[in-house]
């Protein structure tokens, strides 16, 4: 096979490292930097991910006239607050694909003091729907556009903190993406008057939405929520306060060196992740298990093993609470004994891309027999030889990352344009490379 230009030729190889290091969270990152921005005071940021994402949002600061300083090296940053105002009153922001910039500065943005902003990305960042974000700020008189009329970027935002003192009770839709949730519940605190959401309908990404509520409590603001988190309530207004501020390893990132036991055979820890991490993903090992892994969760670490003559078998899954590692369990489903179906993910539709039609199309150039439809699909490798293939990543970073997996057993993998992991994890190939050896 003649790899096409730019592109990473995967190895047949076996796992030859017993412990793995993924970054920090993307996740937490960029809602830790957004909540530092807002508060008082100078916070440090440690252990935080640098990475094309991460670098957006804090060049976004800057841009709007923010102190903020990124050691690389000690993975430090550090963000000098102004209680949620920003100096640059007039600013053009560029966001990339980053759908956690682009929902959670507009959010912030439209609480701003007076001020004109125009928040824009890359043309598939101009196709991702942020409508139901703009029609719950609409709801609390912000001036937020879609300037295309499309409900999607670019967007241009005048902020407006002159508020009345009156109690608001407000609806969002939250079933294409919690980030929208997410970002008005990081604004909130801001603006001033009681304020109670609502949720419209399902809820997407339930977990995410819990790591909102944890990082805005650590940086000072109490959210009371329901059970069923539905309703969210008695916001302090204002108290976002400057800290230190621990940023733990990204769990979305952990799951491809944990799906090596289950792909290659053998045992892999990932230390300070655990049961009680922020992210909802470490529940990937969870599938794991029930395909016949082993797991081991310790106090400040999590283990997956597997010996390899262990049977591997397929499920049958709801992945709704944790999509991003939909597309690594699709791969993982390769091995099975049996199909796998992965259900109730319709929002990874709207994600860096259609990452079903995206994941149906490159499991099948692999030989598996995969079946779609509106919010799943059905991975069945039984009846069919898997082979090599030339994967297109469609400029979406968890594509490149998980079909990577699939060549260290099938010879012949190349990954087209492997820089685009460069959004969220730049030395992924360099840490698959250490983790395993070519046989």
């Amino acid at each position: 096979m003649t790899a096409p230009v730019s592109a990473y030729n995967v190895r047949v190889s076996r796992l030859s490292s017993p412990h793995a290091t993924p970054p920090g969270s993307k996740s937490i990152t960029n809602r830790a930097l957004l909540l530092a921005a807002l508060a008082q005071g100078e916070t440090t940021l440690t252990g935080a991910l640098d990475a094309e994402d991460t670098r957006i949002m804090f060049d976004a600061l800057r841009t709007l006239g923010l102190e903020a300083r990124f050691d690389v090296d000690s993975r430090v940053i550090r963000v000098v607050g102004q209680g949620g105002f920003f100096p640059n009153k007039e600013a053009d922001l560029y966001v990339g694909n980053s759908g956690t910039t682009a929902r959670f500065l507009t959010a912030a943005l439209a609480f701003a003091e007076e001020g004109g902003y125009r928040l824009d990305g890359k043309q598939r960042m101009r196709e991702r729907p942020i409508g139901d974000l703009l029609a719950a700020l609409k709801l609390l008189d912000r001036d937020v556009v879609s300037l295309l009329g499309n409900d999607c970027p670019p967007l241009g935002i005048r902020g407006k903190r002159n508020d009345d003192a009156s109690s608001r009770t407000i609806r969002i839709a939250a079933d294409v993406s919690s980030q929208f949730l997410s970002g008005l519940l990081m604004a909130a605190p801001l603006a001033r008057r009681e304020l109670t959401i609502k949720i419209d309908g399902p809820l997407a990404s339930r977990p995410y939405v819990a790591m909102t509520l944890d990082v805005m409590r650590s940086f000072g603001v109490q959210v009371e929520a329901d059970s069923e988190f539905r309703k969210f309530y008695n916001f302090h207004v204002g108290r976002y306060e400057a800290r230190e501020y621990a940023i733990e390893p990204d769990a979305s990132a952990a799951s491809y060196f944990f799906a090596l036991p289950a792909i290659l055979g053998g045992r892999i820890t990932i230390e300070n992740l655990s049961r009680n991490a922020l992210q909802g993903d470490v529940g990937f090992v969870d599938y794991l298990e029930k395909m016949g892994c082993d797991v081991e969760w310790g106090a400040n670490s999590i283990t997956v093993a597997r010996e390899g003559n262990a049977p591997l078998h397929g499920v049958d899954v709801d992945l709704n609470e944790t999509p991003d590692v939909a597309q690594t369990l699709g791969v993982v489903a390769l091995f099975a004994d049996s199909p796998t179906s992965i259900r109730n993910v319709a929002n990874m539709r709207v994600k860096e891309t259609d990452r079903l039609a995206a994941l149906t199309t490159e499991l099948r150039k692999l030989g598996a027999e995969v079946d779609e439809w509106a919010d799943g699909l059905t991975v069945d490798p039984t009846n069919r030889t898997l082979r090599g293939a030339s994967i297109a990543t469609y400029d979406d970073h968890r594509m490149a990352m998980s079909f990577a997996l699939a060549g260290l057993r099938i010879p012949d993998v190349v990954i087209e344009n492997p820089f685009c992991v460069a959004k969220t994890y730049p030395n992924y190939f360099e840490d698959l490379e250490r983790v395993t050896e070519p046989i």
